[in-house]
């Protein structure tokens, strides 16, 4: 057999050590979520005081309540509820959504997203570097992916409930919603510079930020 060309070699090279996370450097790493120091993810707890509870949850199993402003629910199994996932790479979120509901425009800056339709239909896109579109009309048993670190979205335009589980390549994948970051910050952002951003006036910018301030 022929050996590989340098080209492919690195390119293998690059796929197999590439990944949303450092990899790990031992068996297990269970977060302590309680320590005080601050490294790259979380400091491990003591090996002697592991249980099979590390690495279970049942907050994916019961459809999450979609009774708010977009209709749409996100549920994460992430590090922050499943310590033992600290250090291995990956997590999992149950969307739900109401009949109209909304996952709105967000990204994630450090996973890749895959969903995979457990009931009913959706509308899913998510936008290029090049702003084109790729979307797609899902339904019960489909996948789909979204590239990291682009916006995406998904709409239930059906008139039934539907649900996903999104499965992620980082242990805690992140979230940025475009409406919440520019127009709910804090501090916020000057309204000029959204102004000039959406070519708009101040006024509609100041009654769009009404519109993500926080439920009191």
């Amino acid at each position: 057999m022929a050996s590989p060309t340098p080209f492919l070699s690195i390119f293998l090279f690059f796929l197999i050590t590439v990944s949303a996370d450092p990899d790990m450097l031992q068996d297990l790493c269970v977060a302590d979520l309680s320590s005080g120091i601050k490294v790259n993810g979380f400091p491990c707890k003591d090996a002697a005081n592991v249980t099979s509870l590390d690495f279970f949850s049942q907050a994916l199993a019961n459809p999450g309540l979609t009774n708010n402003t977009f209709g749409a629910l996100v549920t994460g199994a992430n590090v922050m509820n499943l310590p033992g996932l600290n250090t291995l790479g990956v997590s999992l979120s149950r969307i739900d959504y109401a009949p109209g509901g909304l996952n709105p425009p967000h990204t994630h800056p450090r996973a890749t997203e895959v969903v995979y339709v457990l009931e009913g239909t959706l509308d899913v896109g998510f936008l290029t570097t090049a702003n084109k579109l790729i979307s797609r009309s899902l339904k019960k048993g489909d996948v789909f992916a979204f590239p990291k670190g682009l916006v995406h979205f998904q709409k239930n335009n059906g008139d039934v409930p539907a649900s996903v589980i999104a499965a992620f390549n980082s242990q805690l994948p992140g979230t940025q919603s475009l409406g919440a970051t520019l127009f709910g910050s804090t501090p916020p952002v000057p309204d000029e510079i959204l102004a000039q951003a959406f070519q708009t006036s101040s006024g509609t910018v100041k009654h769009i930020k009404t519109r993500f301030q926080p439920k009191k």
